[in-house]
């Protein structure tokens, strides 16, 4: 078993990045253009608050470069992310990213301008020029941040420095990515195989307990060699955070962050309070599982073997798309549609190959489709995969052919619940459909596994994020034995007794990019909670239900999240959702326990 070159991958299988440039030619004379037009946005300052006619006419200047940017850089890091090492593409991306960045110096002094405004006079310039209500919420979420909003010249010094502030981050995809390679280990088959991150995810559910035990090992093992290295790269990307908040007057980088995204902190706190209260649960669904397995001493890399032993459903690419449609006909046809644009127009880059990035992601920007990165292998998890990466495609196409440009993009706080409620979604279509005893067992293992690795394992993640970035804003370092020592104790309490303490997966910190978002992944979790509701509503509820959810989908940024979500039904500020999510979980896992003590 290889890892096919890129140059080896059916063409049906990649991506058609041509729509976006035909050429790399194309792409050149766009980004010389845009370099020009970009020289012109540094008079517009001055000029943003002399008049209703030239704010309007700033805006539009302004945001017509950013559009063009952002299909310049799409372009560029698309066509890298299947081949990183690629150097053509490699400087694609880094001469794409360095525009952006120019762009932010260029235009850093919006903001500060808008905000010199009276509001009186806001109001006054909006009542000559009607066309600048369009931007009614834009400049409401610009007067909320007044604040934490520095001078022009302040703001350009910051934007500058992007550049150089990314080099910790950068660092760690080139390393995790291109430049570290993994070892060999033994497939189900005895053969001797190299690990890649799709491997690896595939041979950590193995039957065979040596097996994964070896997957597990020789994985972090890469790790190990390199963990100072990923200590000090996550330690640069953490001080950028704690940095940027208090240059911003925010009191941690979580306020900051969450500010950004226009989400009360009640949410992020009652997150962890909710699964706090819950941990019982998640120990008695892993105290289930080492009875199950029947084993005296339960590791990590046993976490993730399904229960009913060997997967009763597997799937090709061809397969899963025709069982995805199937599961998410409850959407409506105009969903359907879209979905069907997506799996036969060449959206979706499916297979791995060598140096392609991994996991999954769904990118685009508001001029391009929303193109879909996987690394398929034939199983269930890359089903689960596909209708999560479609949800966040549909919800891109919705909200960009409903939304102006200005609020063609949707909050990072909901992106992941579209994507989620898909996922639900398939689950309550696998269990009004599966009444064999054993398949059924099989969906709700993979339905609790999903719910210990997404609410759960995120909510852990999140509270790791809040240690690092307290501990660095204390003035204390973060090196690697510090990191392995809290992420091991952190580890063993979610967990609990049943799980065998210490080892190596103390160390798991150092492979784990979403690390270095800047406090994304607690929005995995309150995005699970929020979309087992969603999905109910979507299954069983009403047409009203579902077109509440569609207008979720477009709605972009056009409101706070927290608002968009209490159209869709969901008040996330409470702790109802999040409770119902539990119940759910609970009841499952009882079914669960009922249908595997038959076997």
């Amino acid at each position: 078993m290889s890892i096919p070159k890129r140059s080896e991958v059916p063409v049906a299988l990649t991506w058609d990045l041509s729509r976006i440039f035909k050429t790399d030619t194309a792409w050149e004379e766009e980004f010389e253009a845009v370099k020009t037009a970009m020289a012109g946005l540094p008079a517009l300052k001055g000029q943003l608050t002399t008049s209703a006619t030239e704010l309007l006419n700033g805006i539009s200047q302004i945001l017509d470069v950013r559009r063009r940017v952002e299909r310049l850089y799409v372009y560029a890091s698309h066509a890298s992310d299947v081949d990183t090492g690629n150097t053509h593409y490699l400087a694609y991306t880094s001469r794409a990213q360095s525009l952006a960045n120019k762009f932010d110096a260029a235009t850093a002094f919006v903001d500060s301008e808008i905000l010199s405004l009276p509001q009186e006079q806001l109001t006054n310039f909006m009542a000559t020029e009607p066309k600048l209500h369009a931007y009614d919420h834009w400049f409401d979420e610009i007067m909320t941040r007044k604040s934490h909003t520095l001078s022009a010249e302040q703001e350009k010094l910051i934007a500058a420095a992007q550049d150089a502030m990314g080099s910790s981050e950068n660092t760690f995809n080139i390393l995790t990515n291109s430049d570290m390679k993994y070892g060999y280990v033994q497939d189900e088959q005895g053969e001797m195989v190299q690990l890649s991150d799709g491997l690896y995810s595939l041979l950590i559910q193995s039957q065979d307990r040596k097996v994964r035990q070896n997957a597990f090992d020789v994985m972090y093992a890469s790790y190990d060699q390199f963990e100072n290295s990923l200590a000090s790269t996550l330690a640069g990307v953490v001080k950028k955070h704690n940095y940027l908040a208090e240059a911003h007057h925010f009191k941690s980088a979580r306020d900051a962050a969450l500010f950004a995204n226009g989400v009360p902190t009640k949410v992020y706190d009652t997150l962890f309070t909710e699964v706090s209260h819950h941990l019982d649960l998640l120990h008695r669904y892993v105290g289930l599982r080492k009875r199950i397995l029947g084993l005296k001493d339960l590791q990590m890399w046993d976490l993730y073997v399904p229960l009913t032993g060997k997967p009763s459903l597997s799937y090709t690419f061809g397969e899963a798309t025709k069982t995805a449609k199937k599961a998410l006909a409850p959407l409506g046809k105009d969903y359907l549609k879209h979905v069907d644009e997506i799996f036969n127009h060449r959206m979706i880059d499916v297979v791995e190959s060598q140096n392609k990035v991994t996991g999954a992601y769904s990118g685009g920007a508001y001029d391009t489709d929303p193109y879909e990165l996987l690394n398929w292998e034939d199983n269930v998890d890359s089903l689960y995969t596909l209708v999560h990466e479609t949800g966040h495609s549909v919800h891109s196409f919705y909200t960009r052919h409903t939304q102006p440009y200005v609020y063609g993009e949707y909050p990072i706080f909901v992106a992941e619940i579209a994507s989620t409620t898909n996922e639900n979604i398939l689950t309550e279509y696998f269990l009004d459909h599966i009444t064999d005893p054993k398949t059924r067992a099989f969906i709700l293992n993979y339905y609790l596994d999903s719910f210990k690795g997404t609410l759960y394992r995120q909510t852990q993640f999140a509270e790791f994020e809040q240690f690092i970035h307290e501990t660095d804003a204390k003035g204390e370092a973060l090196t690697a034995d510090r990191l392995n020592d809290f992420y091991g104790k952190l580890n063993a309490r979610y967990y609990g007794d049943s799980v065998e303490p210490g080892g190596e997966i103390a160390k798991e910190w150092s492979r784990i990019p979403h690390f270095y978002y800047d406090f994304y992944v607690y929005q995995y979790a309150t995005g699970f909670a929020a979309a087992t509701a969603l999905a109910n509503k979507v299954v069983h509820g009403t047409d009203a239900d579902r077109e509440a959810y569609l207008g979720f989908l477009k709605a972009g940024s056009s409101a706070y999240p927290a608002d968009i979500m209490k159209r869709a039904g969901v008040d996330m500020t409470q702790a109802d959702y999040l409770e119902d999510a539990f119940k759910t979980f609970e009841r499952r896992l009882a079914e669960f326990e009922s249908l595997i003590g038959q076997f």
